[in-house]
């Protein structure tokens, strides 16, 4: 793992020269965030050692890196899910190269399934907690200290409060709760969305989690947003599909970019401490 992580570093750093202090990983349907960024060196995760390619079409699989608003970024347009190879820690390897590289703050993205009326699609949601509904964790057979890993301020709360500052700023509608992991790649049951209300989840989506597990072992102070791009399954009488999940991304991408320019412009003008 060691010799692959070198390699990987290696290999991104012969070709960028500034540290990036920031990472996003790209949800589905949230490519568009790479259109903002200036100076960007595309690679393709293919050409880098080691990095998983993602199976899923609307996720193109390149790590983009420049700059968004003066501040230095990384940008992971696209991420690998547990549900196409069965590794729960099919990420690690790019979030510890992402560390390596210099990063320390993650901010994690999505498209995710609303469980609230109130929670509209194409609005943009602050994950808060999560559940992991899945049972499955990233670090089982993940011997290197440290082993047990506390989470609970898994997501920043620095972090989240600025997130609601930017909303406020740039007139973002944003919501908030807590975000649920089921495995898919089926979408849930109307009995098992009832179930998770009852849980106190209210967002729920296929990724995340295990990302959120493996950065806060590296030592990544982490913030997630969701975009939902539907109402989850027996609230509406629709048929839920990726493409259905495609089409609600790109009517919420305006409000999303609209949250993250003014969250990094805040980043720029007030670094957070890594």
């Amino acid at each position: 793992m060691r010799t692959v992580i070198s390699k990987a570093v290696e290999y991104i750093e012969r070709r960028v020269e500034k540290k990036q202090r920031l990472a996003i990983v790209l949800g589905s349907g949230l490519g568009n965030l790479v259109d903002i960024v200036t100076d960007k060196i595309v690679i393709p995760y293919a050409d880098i050692p080691g990095f998983p390619v993602s199976t899923v079409a609307s996720h193109s699989g390149d790590l983009v890196l420049g700059q968004i608003n003066g501040l230095d970024v990384a940008l992971m347009a696209g991420r690998i899910h547990y549900y196409e190879d069965g590794n729960p820690a099919a990420m690690m390897v790019p979030l510890e190269v992402l560390w390596h590289i210099g990063c320390r703050v993650l901010l994690l993205t999505n498209a995710a399934g609303s469980v609230h009326e109130n929670v509209p699609p194409a609005s943009a949601s602050l994950i808060t907690d999560h559940i992991n509904f899945s049972g499955l964790n990233p670090l089982i057979g993940d011997h290197r200290p440290p082993q047990f890993i506390d989470l609970g301020k898994a997501y920043d709360h620095e972090i989240a409060d600025r997130i609601r500052e930017a909303a406020k700023t740039s007139g973002a509608e944003l919501h908030e709760g807590v975000y649920v992991w089921y495995s898919g790649p089926s979408f849930e049951t109307p009995a098992e969305i009832n179930m998770i209300r009852l849980l106190g989840g209210d967002l729920v989506g296929m990724s995340t989690v295990p990302e959120v597990i493996l950065a806060r072992k590296q030592g990544f102070r982490v913030g997630a947003v969701s975009l939902v791009t539907n109402y989850a399954a027996g609230m509406r009488d629709e048929e839920l599909s990726h493409e259905h999940t495609m089409r609600e991304a790109a009517l919420g991408s305006e409000n999303i970019l609209k949250l993250f320019d003014a969250l990094l412009r805040d980043f720029n003008d007030n670094p957070l401490a890594g």
